[in-house]
């Protein structure tokens, strides 16, 4: 599959139809969660930017595949253990409903993460 996207849009347009509406609902929740982030494509994946990279997603054949760095999978272990995990990645399966609040509590933590990286940076400068 191509892996130079430009824009997620691009991206989701070019998945299989079954998966377009679900990666929009992902992308929506995690707009929501960070309303004043950059869209980008990183890595061949759509990704939200604030200081650097918050989140990451991703369509897989049978799961996507939600990229929020390891802490946070760490940090929300006891809410992720339905899911399958790995150090930087989390799998929402396809045949369940995307958990909506727990991905927004993701994306809110690695906002704030990114947030007070990006000020000790400043303040070593």
């Amino acid at each position: 599959m191509n892996t130079n996207f430009k824009t997620i849009d691009e991206y989701i347009a070019l998945q299989h139809n079954d998966d377009k509406t679900v990666l929009e609902q992902l992308r929506q929740i995690i707009k929501k969660a960070a309303p004043n982030t950059e869209e980008v494509i990183s890595y061949g994946m759509p990704a939200f930017k604030q200081n650097g990279v918050l989140v990451y997603f991703a369509a897989a054949k049978n799961h996507f595949g939600f990229y929020p760095t390891s802490k946070p999978i760490e940090i929300f272990a006891e809410k992720l253990k339905d899911y399958k995990c790995t150090k930087g990645a989390i799998q929402f399966p396809k045949n369940k409903k995307l958990p909506t609040s727990l991905i927004t509590e993701i994306v809110k933590f690695r906002m704030k993460d990114d947030s007070d990286k990006f000020k000790l940076k400043s303040v070593k400068k």
